[in-house]
């Protein structure tokens, strides 16, 4: 009893010890750092600006503190084992040191497709006991994050009736289009807007086609999609009035290609 009373005071201390480790960390980025990389931006704004937008929404020159966390900790260029903290960090500590010493764009561990973006970073250097308290800051990034901002489960909600779609466009007459699409989709909504959401565009779909919206975060495709599906939003899926796909059209379309894409199938 006296041992397993001492294991946990010394584990206790220990959580406690990094907790102020991670905070004074914390605090040694913000009053360090936060003046370049900005705060938390949600990876779904990111992933529009650089990958839909060429850094027009957000214009960024150097990676916000979310992003430098999730390069150090859970990127493909990771830094370390995540099996093994203690050699972890102070490989973190030692890349820290080095990288911040000599910033050069070919030992980056940051996303290769938002370099070009990155203005070049002046030289600095950190002492060891900086290192070490970035290093745990960055560790503890990622979980200190969620406590204060719980990640939502994602509710999936039912897949439209497949049979009552197809009852239907065979009593009409009719072939079916499935448009994946997604909230976070900044093409998505472009094209809701500029072809979809067009009355003309509108009266020709519902001559010849059953048309299904589809947002690929929480409802499942039907039909069997999924498996066709290359994870693009937008994407057209036509299919016959027996559900069979004719063909996948993925990307945005303008409205002359799209009314192309109408007429092609029937």
């Amino acid at each position: 009893m006296i041992k397993k009373g001492l294991f946990l005071i010394l584990s206790l201390f220990m959580t406690i010890s990094l907790y102020a480790n991670f905070q004074e960390g914390k605090k040694l980025f913000e009053n360090n750092c936060s003046s370049c990389h900005k705060e938390y931006i949600s990876f779904k704004k990111l992933k529009e600006n650089f990958f839909e937008r060429n850094n027009k929404l957000l214009n960024l020159t150097i990676p916000t503190e979310n992003m430098l966390a999730w390069a150090i900790m859970d990127s493909g260029k990771r830094i370390g084992d995540p099996e093994d903290s203690d050699m972890r960090q102070i490989e973190i500590e030692e890349y820290l040191k080095e990288y911040l010493a000599n910033p050069d764009i070919n030992n980056s561990i940051c996303d290769e497709n938002v370099l070009k973006y990155y203005v070049k970073k002046e030289p600095i250097k950190i002492s060891d006991e900086e290192a070490e308290l970035l290093a745990q800051y960055f560790m503890g990034y990622k979980e200190d994050r969620q406590k204060k901002a719980p990640i939502k489960k994602k509710s999936l909600a039912e897949t439209p009736d497949e049979q009552k779609l197809l009852d239907r466009a065979n009593t009409e007459g009719k072939q079916l289009i499935v448009y994946a699409t997604s909230q976070s989709c900044y093409f998505c909504k472009k094209m809701d807007k500029d072809v979809l959401g067009l009355a003309d565009v509108q009266k020709k779909m519902n001559e010849d086609y059953i048309f299904v919206k589809i947002d690929v975060d929480f409802v499942k495709l039907p039909f069997g999609l999924k498996k066709h599906f290359k994870g693009m939003t937008p994407t057209f899926f036509v299919l016959t009035s027996a559900g069979e796909l004719l063909n996948t059209y993925p990307g945005a379309w303008v409205k002359p290609d799209f009314l192309e894409i109408l007429k092609e199938n029937l």
